[in-house]
């Protein structure tokens, strides 16, 4: 509903709609698109296959090792790109509330893809470092390469292990990809850091934006990210800045739930 609402508010009479397409199949189906395609949006497990099909990769995309983003060129070119870095970086800087600044060091809960893309937000904003905290140390390898490739600092910690309480503390900006259950004995804990994205959103309240609402914490959720992200893909496929309130407003009439979404 966000790119159908954006289009509309651009007065594009574009259409988009979802295709079925694994892995493997997603180079016959980028190949077959003629020049009415202005591009794709990808989703997992075809983001890393989006990177590889493109002809030309932005610089994050590359850093990240995925691309959510397909565009089409008039030369008939395909290039990847990664909005979920746009993703976290303005649910962080929007909803969040957060100010870069230069040193500042973060915290993630996960070392998946969303990981990835938050450790490229990160990078972007200017902090300093970040520390993964994981269940399993050897799911890692990504995110640090990752990280190397950022040439971003990176600890990484296992989670029976870990010290939420002073983590949260000490960190400026903390982004979990955990499911809520695993949150919910932390969440506490967790809410001592001052800005929190939860990539969970549902069911609302989750466990950590009920601790940060006691806590007074900036809380950022996962409809945040997509909003961000989508904005970012608006723009890539029109060449167009993104009509955010009418893409903000139908994602709000889409919910069920009453999750804040500030512009």
């Amino acid at each position: 509903m966000l790119h159908g609402a954006a289009y509309a508010a651009l007065g594009l009479d574009w259409t988009y709609e979802r295709i079925e397409c694994d892995e493997a199949g997603l180079p016959g189906l980028v190949a077959s698109l003629g020049p009415e395609w202005a591009g794709l949006s990808v989703t997992m497990p075809g983001k890393r296959a989006a990177l590889r099909v493109a002809d030309t990769a932005s610089d994050r995309a590359v850093a990240v090792g995925a691309a959510n983003t397909l565009v089409h060129r008039p030369d008939g070119s395909w290039h990847a790109d990664c909005t979920d870095v746009d993703g976290v970086a303005g649910a962080l800087l929007v909803a969040a509330a957060y100010q870069p600044r230069a040193g500042d060091p973060a915290l993630v809960l996960g070392a998946g893809g969303t990981a990835c893309a938050a450790l490229a937000a990160f990078a972007a904003l200017g902090l300093s470092s970040a520390t993964l905290v994981v269940r399993d140390r050897t799911r890692a390898a990504d995110a640090e390469d990752c990280a190397d490739r950022l040439s971003l600092p990176v600890t990484v910690l296992e989670w029976d292990t870990a010290d939420f309480r002073a983590l949260a503390a000490n960190c400026a900006v903390l982004v979990t990809t955990a499911p809520a259950q695993a949150v919910e004995p932390i969440a506490a804990d967790l809410a001592g850091a001052r800005h929190l994205l939860d990539v969970i959103y549902h069911p609302w309240p989750t466990p950590l934006a009920a601790a940060a609402a006691e806590s007074g914490a900036h809380l950022a959720t996962g409809l945040d990210m997509l909003l961000h992200q989508a904005f970012g893909q608006v723009e890539l496929f029109t060449a167009q800045a993104a009509p955010r309130v009418a893409m903000r407003d139908a994602l709000r009439d889409a919910v069920a739930d009453p999750v804040p979404l500030p512009l």
